[in-house]
């Protein structure tokens, strides 16, 4: 029986479970169909950290994320603004009037 964590550890949600290889091996439609429902389950080896497996919603969250422009230059020619007229010009406003 997988273990409910107490409190989350890297964003793991509380719901998630961790589950030592063997078990998580043994019963992995278990493992399967909890990562589904439940949240992300943690699998150890040797009692450290290894491997979570998570729905591919959440996966897919994830990626989504992950997809930022690379550079400055990326991020604008991506935009939906590319091609929009803008006008630079300077205004001539001067700013107000100061006495003297």
């Amino acid at each position: 029986m997988p273990k409910t964590l107490k409190k989350p550890t890297r964003g793991v949600t509380p719901a998630g479970h961790s589950w030592q290889l063997q078990t998580a091996k043994a019963r992995f439609s278990e493992v399967f169909r909890r990562a589904r429902t439940e949240g992300p389950q943690r699998i150890t080896r040797q009692g450290k950290e290894g491997v979570v497996i998570i729905s591919y919603e959440q996966f897919d969250h994830l990626m989504v994320k992950s997809r930022q422009p690379k550079s400055i230059v990326q991020f604008f020619r991506e935009s939906p603004l590319v091609g929009v007229e803008l006008d630079l010009e300077p205004d001539k406003d001067m700013g107000p009037e100061i006495e003297q």
